[in-house]
């Protein structure tokens, strides 16, 4: 079977949280490691050594054939050089670093990488891109990408270029779960767009044009119910992925 390693979501040191009080928690949410398991692979979380560590990311890397990001907390402005227009949208450098070291040394070791979610925006910064802070605050107009009451069953319009649209049959159309702020806004270095919002154009998929294999969407495929037909199958995303693992 494939060794997917999956990037860890991080709960920093917080003294007043009743449990492990003071200490950090990396976690993996349920949904995406059953997803990749779901398709016959191995599923890995992924620590992130500490400093002066014996163990390092190349040792980790080694074993493993794949690299998915998951979810999460909000990419920080400071990771592509700027400061937070709102405090609340400070994001996790400390999670970007770490992130970003993973994406370096997959692709370092020729090893695929999908991005999902933040995963689509941590790779863009990662090659040098930029993001939307807040999509309703800096692109006044655009439609709705989250709704926090219905979260993962709120949807919206998809069209698909390229490698996607292949996969879905030559189908430019389709539909997708949205529960993003943050989007895509300079696209980062050899990079090429695969999917954008049907209703404002906002870029919902990326895919490497040269190097190893690396593809990552805004959407969340884990999330979506695979015997919907009006959604786009993520399954075909991940078999691909898995693929060249």
């Amino acid at each position: 079977m494939k060794r997917i390693g999956i990037s860890a979501c991080f709960f920093h040191a917080d003294p007043q949280r009743p449990i492990f009080k003071g200490k950090t928690l990396l976690y993996l949410e349920r949904s995406i490691a059953q997803w990749v398991m779901d398709a016959g692979a191995l599923a890995y979380l992924i620590p992130a050594p500490a400093h002066g560590s014996p163990v390092t990311l190349d040792d980790l890397v080694a074993p493993l054939d794949g690299l998915v990001l998951q979810g999460g907390s909000d990419v920080a402005p400071e990771s592509y050089g700027e400061t937070p227009l709102k405090p609340e949208w400070s994001g996790d450098a400390v999670r970007d670093r770490y992130e970003m070291a993973l994406v370096t040394e997959f692709r370092a070791q020729g090893k695929p990488v999908l991005g999902i979610c933040r995963g689509v925006q941590l790779v863009n910064v990662a090659l040098g891109g930029t993001l939307y802070q807040d999509i309703p605050t800096q692109l006044p107009g655009s439609s709705q990408h989250r709704d926090w009451e219905v979260y993962d069953q709120h949807f919206h319009g998809l069209s698909l270029e390229g490698g996607l649209r292949h996969l879905n049959a030559g189908r430019a159309d389709t539909r997708v779960n949205s529960v993003h702020h943050q989007g895509l806004k300079e696209l980062g270095n050899d990079l090429a767009v695969e999917a954008r919002s049907s209703e404002d154009g906002l870029v919902e998929a990326v895919r490497a044009v040269s190097g190893p294999w690396l593809a990552a969407v805004q959407w969340h495929p884990e999330f979506q119910d695979p015997a919907d037909p009006s959604l786009f199958d993520g399954r075909l995303l991940l078999k691909e992925f898995l693929d060249h693992a």
